[in-house]
């Protein structure tokens, strides 16, 4: 995101910024329902256990890889398997913000469309966790898995039996892998720098880290793909090529300036 590296913002990301109160009200109160809306959820723990383990049997029978297989690869050494957990805690909700926040200062369109099709994905999550609780792997026994954040740290849960800060039984769809890969996607559409093609590598290591954590299944960062693939064809990303900014400059030309023009290009 280095404005050395990116051509200035044209076409549609010319637009005005939308006003910064109103917007961080918005994304405040949409960050509320979303938090406050999870507890709906909360005391349904039998319920919870028994879809982790229709989830679990699914994977087998369609073959999914097991996520024991990456978990293995982190439970090598301390220093690796407690800086995933460290990246599961602290990267998650403040790339997205940092994301936000440089789309709002350099590409305002693409700001828009951001966190709209974010808006649409933590809203059809938030429906999914209240019709469809879910435990994580960590808690099933039958998964084999540990709970690598309660045995090396940093947690970010508590007790599930007394932990009233958080839902831990949402696990369908992950929102960090959602939320990881929208960054990605976003940030390709927003520049032209030959780097850009680098953002993958986040949701990527998202997805290992979640599912070598035992915080997901691989289930839940399938589905949170697919919404955020539907939200992104109902939710246009808006056009920023030079080409069309000249057209368009081009087109605004009376017709003598087009003639002169013309005739300046012919003398070439």
């Amino acid at each position: 995101m280095n404005a050395r590296t990116e051509p200035a913002p044209a076409g549609s990301d010319a637009i005005a910024r939308p006003p910064l109160v109103r917007e961080l009200l918005l994304v405040a109160g949409l960050f509320l329902v979303y938090k406050f809306g999870r507890q709906l959820a909360t005391g349904q723990t039998g319920e919870a256990f028994h879809h982790a383990q229709r989830v679990w049997d699914f994977e087998r029978a369609v073959h999914l890889p097991g996520e024991g297989a990456v978990q293995s690869l982190l439970l090598h050494g301390d220093g690796l398997v407690h800086l995933a957990n460290s990246y599961y805690a602290a990267v998650h909700f403040p790339a997205t913000v940092a994301f936000l926040v440089w789309l709002y200062l350099r590409r305002p369109a693409h700001y828009l469309w951001a966190r709209r099709v974010l808006a649409a994905v933590t809203a059809a999550a938030l429906a999914l966790h209240l019709l469809f609780p879910l435990a994580p792997p960590r808690m099933l026994a039958a998964t084999g898995l540990v709970d690598t954040a309660r045995m090396y740290g940093p947690s970010v849960y508590g007790d599930p039996a007394t932990d009233s800060l958080s839902n831990q039984f949402a696990a369908m769809p992950s929102l960090h892998f959602g939320w990881a890969l929208m960054v990605a996607i976003g940030l390709i559409a927003a520049t032209r720098s030959r780097w850009r093609w680098l953002w993958p590598a986040h949701p990527l290591l998202t997805l290992l880290v979640i599912v070598g954590t035992a915080n997901h299944y691989w289930l839940d960062a399938i589905v949170a793909a697919a919404l955020l693939g539907l939200a992104l064809a109902v939710i246009h990303v808006p056009h920023r090529t030079a080409a069309t900014t000249a057209g368009r400059a081009r087109d605004s030309l009376v017709p003598a300036q087009r003639d002169e023009q013309a005739l300046v290009g012919a003398g070439r």
